[in-house]
């Protein structure tokens, strides 16, 4: 392919059409430096000053696109076109790789960062602490309102004796009375099976006196 595509810049100064027809020379410079696979097809060119042609062509390796091989090429008055230069630049809307920055900008960001991060902690701490000197306020409130008539003799506060932890256990048996009560159920019902007992008893002695008098009357 001999043809060339026009310029994609206006041109500064007439370009040498030697040099925009010198694709082979340029594509045989590429194929010393990277496969042939990865170069495609001419891209347009640029003309640089001092009458020198950048010829680019597509390149077809994925990590890079809208990237373009570039080969710049010039002649000499009385000689041949020459190669001067072999590039892969990027075009008009390539991925670029982000802004190189020296070790001592990204370290003084990385520190800046770093501090402000501990800072934010130690905002966090501060309300941490605040929380809780406030619950110790609150416990020292609820000590005061204690009296001296509260606390037995050895410092120990007084309590009732149905009292379990502050708690009355007597308001809280509420089934006492029933139990009274079935105590007394079982009272009374011991009471009858005493009274049948004692009236079986009073019925096998009549049955014997009978029995008695029965024989006393044979012998008459």
């Amino acid at each position: 392919m001999n043809s060339m595509p026009e310029s994609t810049e206006p041109d500064s100064a007439p370009a040498d059409p030697r040099l925009i027809e010198a694709h082979d020379l340029a594509r045989a410079a590429l194929f010393e430096v990277t496969p042939e696979s990865t170069v495609g097809d001419a891209a347009g060119y640029l003309v640089e000053d001092g009458g020198v042609v950048s010829l680019r062509f597509a390149n077809r390796m994925a990590g890079y696109p809208g990237w373009f091989w570039t080969v710049s090429v010039a002649v000499v008055e009385g000689s041949a076109p020459t190669v001067l230069e072999i590039e892969l630049l990027p075009g008009d809307g390539a991925l670029l790789a982000p802004e190189w920055l020296p070790w001592a900008e990204r370290l003084a960001e990385y520190q800046a960062a770093q501090a402000a991060s501990d800072e934010d902690e130690g905002d966090d701490s501060d309300d941490d602490d605040t929380d809780e000197d406030d619950t110790d306020d609150d416990d020292d409130v609820d000590a005061e309102d204690l009296d001296v008539s509260d606390f037995d003799g050895d410092g120990s506060s007084i309590l009732h004796a149905g009292d379990v932890d502050g708690v009355d256990i007597d308001e809280l048996d509420e089934t006492a009375p029933d139990d009274d009560e079935a105590d007394d159920d079982s009272d009374v019902d011991e009471s009858d099976d005493d009274s049948d007992d004692d009236e079986s008893d009073d019925d096998d002695e009549s049955d014997d006196d009978d029995d008695e008098n029965s024989e006393v009357l044979r012998e008459y």
